[in-house]
């Protein structure tokens, strides 16, 4: 009886937290293609200061995302809501700021909140009692982030035009104010704690025991070069690359972009089950190579149907891959340390966020648009050989 109350626990937490991160997501999608839009209404802004809101989001969730690792195990549930509060505080000072300078401040505290709700919402859906089932788990994580973001950027546009400038903002401090309620009223907790278990000893840093597990440096570094690729090829130069090269409307561009994202959200729970099924490497190896491969290709394609079939292919490979290493860290990782692995595994991919955009974008100005296409290609393949070789130090988790 009581291990079935642990099971009705997690169920009720983790419902909680999917739909926590549902309309999380939802607020994200409405306000980041709208957020440009503001700031050039607003500040009148150029292109590079647009960009440096990114920027300096991501800054923010780097530097919270480890420190809110080492708190998780005794504040889990008020981390998650000091975290969309905060998000909430940062939107409604944002749109009651005449000042640019003010207004990155109050969206690089925004970051930090994003992190603090984030790490934790990660490390429970890692906490699941059995690793047969934690890629799945992954999975729906993300498929409820995505989805959000979907339907947010959908409605962003109408919302922007129908209720103001500031709506966005709005709405979104209002999905964060919805989300910690959902909160605050959940069994929200992991199974993380300070004690000591074998394999991690405790009078080392907690940092330098989870870094010396086999497959854990290679995953944070998988994590920061996937979303790299994600944040510096395909959401800011995929749509430059349709336009100057393949001459495709803003309308064809917002379709394939759509495109991609559906094929990301139909394969995120294919990849999350398969390594449950067959082993996290066996499933990751072939994954990140057809990546690379479907990246490579995306850039000789010119007939609209092809373009369609290959932004569909390369969201779903990237959708495939996405959170095999966030469950292999899970599988690696003993309970006491797993919110400090994980605050460690999201700063690794916060760094990739930030550098990512930066180097690619260099990289079409200096070589050609296409260059980082190739690159991202070739880094894929060293991945995935680097991968194999790994892989039978790695041993496949049993329940």
């Amino acid at each position: 009886m009581a291990v079935d109350s642990r099971r009705v626990s997690w169920r009720q937490a983790t419902a909680a937290v999917l739909l926590g991160a549902f309309l999380f997501n939802l607020g994200q999608g409405v306000l980041r293609p709208t957020l440009p839009l503001y700031l050039q209404q607003t500040f009148s802004t150029s292109y590079w200061m647009v960009t440096s809101i990114a920027t300096v989001f991501g800054v923010g969730k780097w530097v919270a995302s480890l420190p809110t690792g080492y708190l998780l195990p005794r504040l889990a549930r008020p981390l998650m809501i000091g975290g969309l509060l905060l998000i909430a505080f940062c939107d409604l000072a944002s749109v009651m700021t005449a000042s640019y300078a003010v207004f990155l401040g109050f969206r690089a505290l925004g970051g930090v909140g994003w992190a603090m709700f984030g790490t934790v919402a990660t490390t429970l859906m890692v906490d699941v009692q059995a690793a047969q089932r934690r890629g799945r788990a992954i999975s729906l994580l993300l498929m409820s982030e995505t989805l959000g973001l979907l339907l947010g950027s959908a409605a962003s546009g109408w919302l922007y035009r129908s209720a103001g400038v500031a709506s966005p903002f709005i709405f979104e401090a209002g999905c964060m104010l919805v989300a910690a309620v959902v909160m605050a009223s959940s069994a929200v907790r992991t199974t993380g704690s300070t004690s000591a278990v074998p394999g991690v000893a405790r009078d080392r840093p907690r940092l330098r025991s989870v870094l010396e597990i086999p497959g854990v440096r290679l995953m944070g570094l998988t994590s920061a070069i996937l979303i790299a690729l994600q944040a510096g090829v395909l959401v800011f130069l995929f749509p430059l690359f349709l336009v100057n090269r393949r001459s495709a409307s803003p309308e064809t561009v917002g379709l394939l972009v759509s495109v991609m994202v559906l094929g990301r959200l139909l394969a995120v729970w294919l990849g999350g089950s398969l390594s449950d099924r067959a082993g996290r490497m066996r499933v990751l190896v072939p994954g990140l190579a057809a990546y690379a491969v479907l990246l490579a290709i995306l850039t000789f394609v010119t007939h609209p149907v092809s373009l369609g079939l290959s932004s569909f292919a390369v969201g779903g490979a990237t959708g495939f891959v996405a959170g095999i290493p966030t469950a292999l860290v899970g599988d690696q990782v003993p309970v006491a340390v797993r919110g400090v692995a994980i605050g460690w595994l999201r700063m690794m991919t916060d760094t990739g966020q930030i550098a990512g955009p930066l180097l690619m974008g260099t990289l079409a100005d200096t070589v050609d648009l296409s260059a980082p296409f190739i690159l991202g290609a070739a880094a894929l393949l060293v991945l995935a050989w680097r991968c194999r070789r790994v892989a039978p130090a790695i041993p496949r988790a049993t329940a």
